[in-house]
């Protein structure tokens, strides 16, 4: 067993993968490669290619860490599993992108209860290529910093779920993904943006911030950024002090809810979330 140390940062010990693994990998590669395209931002097909991760086998971070750094100076480390928020905050900051090792078995494709080194890798870092998406992820470490020391970690983690992990793009008239939560999924690549169950709300901030998300099933609402350059300009010009403030005045939101000031772009069903109650 690895000893783990302060950053959590652990050996990726790649050479211990075997060849089940590596053909897990390979299958859920090809399946979201071919389902992607049209659906994604393109900034992440991009990625894909200048990391090379089209290459067969689980990606050794060593090499793919020299290709980030070499793109917008990021590197992918390993660690053991979820970190304390702290440790994730701090290697955000200082450009580093903590990665799980482990990969999900065979029988687990389609349903994983934490991330794996799939949806860690394959799911976040092609868009750390991306010049302006690396900076607002290092703006949002520099921020969960603060927000630490403000007790407001609940409020900003909702930032990170609602974009990095669930987000949706305006892309020209159509509307893509980009979160990693749905690009590293085959299901919920078609859900977000085709099924009508969901809300689709344009981005914004204080919004975000304030509404409950789930981790048990399908978003009920995805908030739609206009650009990677907008998200990372609001997220810099924000004085974060105050608006925890207010949103600590103000109720927190269900995760279906509808405001009047919505600038809603697609009026949800519900569909899917009232039918897996009825189940239960």
């Amino acid at each position: 067993m690895d000893s783990v140390t302060d950053d959590f940062i652990i050996p990726q010990d790649w050479s211990s993968y075997s060849a089940v693994d590596h053909a897990t990998w390979d299958r859920l590669f090809a399946r979201q490669q071919a389902m992607l395209p049209g659906r994604v931002v393109p900034a992440f097909l991009k990625g894909l290619d200048v990391l090379r991760l089209s290459k067969p086998g689980i990606p050794d971070f060593a090499e793919l860490s020299d290709r980030l750094m070499h793109a917008t100076g990021w590197q992918v480390v390993a660690v053991p599993g979820l970190v304390p928020d702290d440790v994730f905050y701090e290697h955000l900051a200082n450009r580093r992108f903590v990665a799980g090792r482990t990969i999900r078995r065979p029988d687990q494709l389609d349903y994983l209860e934490e991330p794996d080194v799939f949806h860690d890798v394959f799911g976040h870092v092609p868009l750390l290529t991306d010049p302006v998406f690396a900076d607002y992820m290092q703006a949002y470490g520099e921020g969960g910093r603060r927000a630490a020391s403000l007790g407001a970690i609940d409020k900003l983690a909702r930032l990170y779920w609602y974009t990095v992990e669930f987000g949706l793009i305006r892309d020209g008239d159509a509307t893509r993904i980009f979160g990693a939560g749905i690009v590293s999924s085959r299901s919920e690549s078609v859900f977000a943006l085709d099924d009508p169950s969901p809300n689709r709300i344009a981005f914004d901030l204080k919004r975000v911030m304030r509404t409950r998300y789930r981790i048990d099933d399908y978003q009920q609402t995805y908030f739609v950024i206009d650009s990677f350059d907008d998200l990372l300009r609001q997220t810099l010009d924000a004085d974060f002090g105050p608006i925890y403030a207010e949103l600590d005045a103000a109720e927190d939101l269900d995760v279906d809810r509808i405001l009047p000031g919505d600038r809603l772009l697609t009026r949800g069903t519900q569909r899917h979330a009232r039918a897996r109650t009825a189940r239960q």
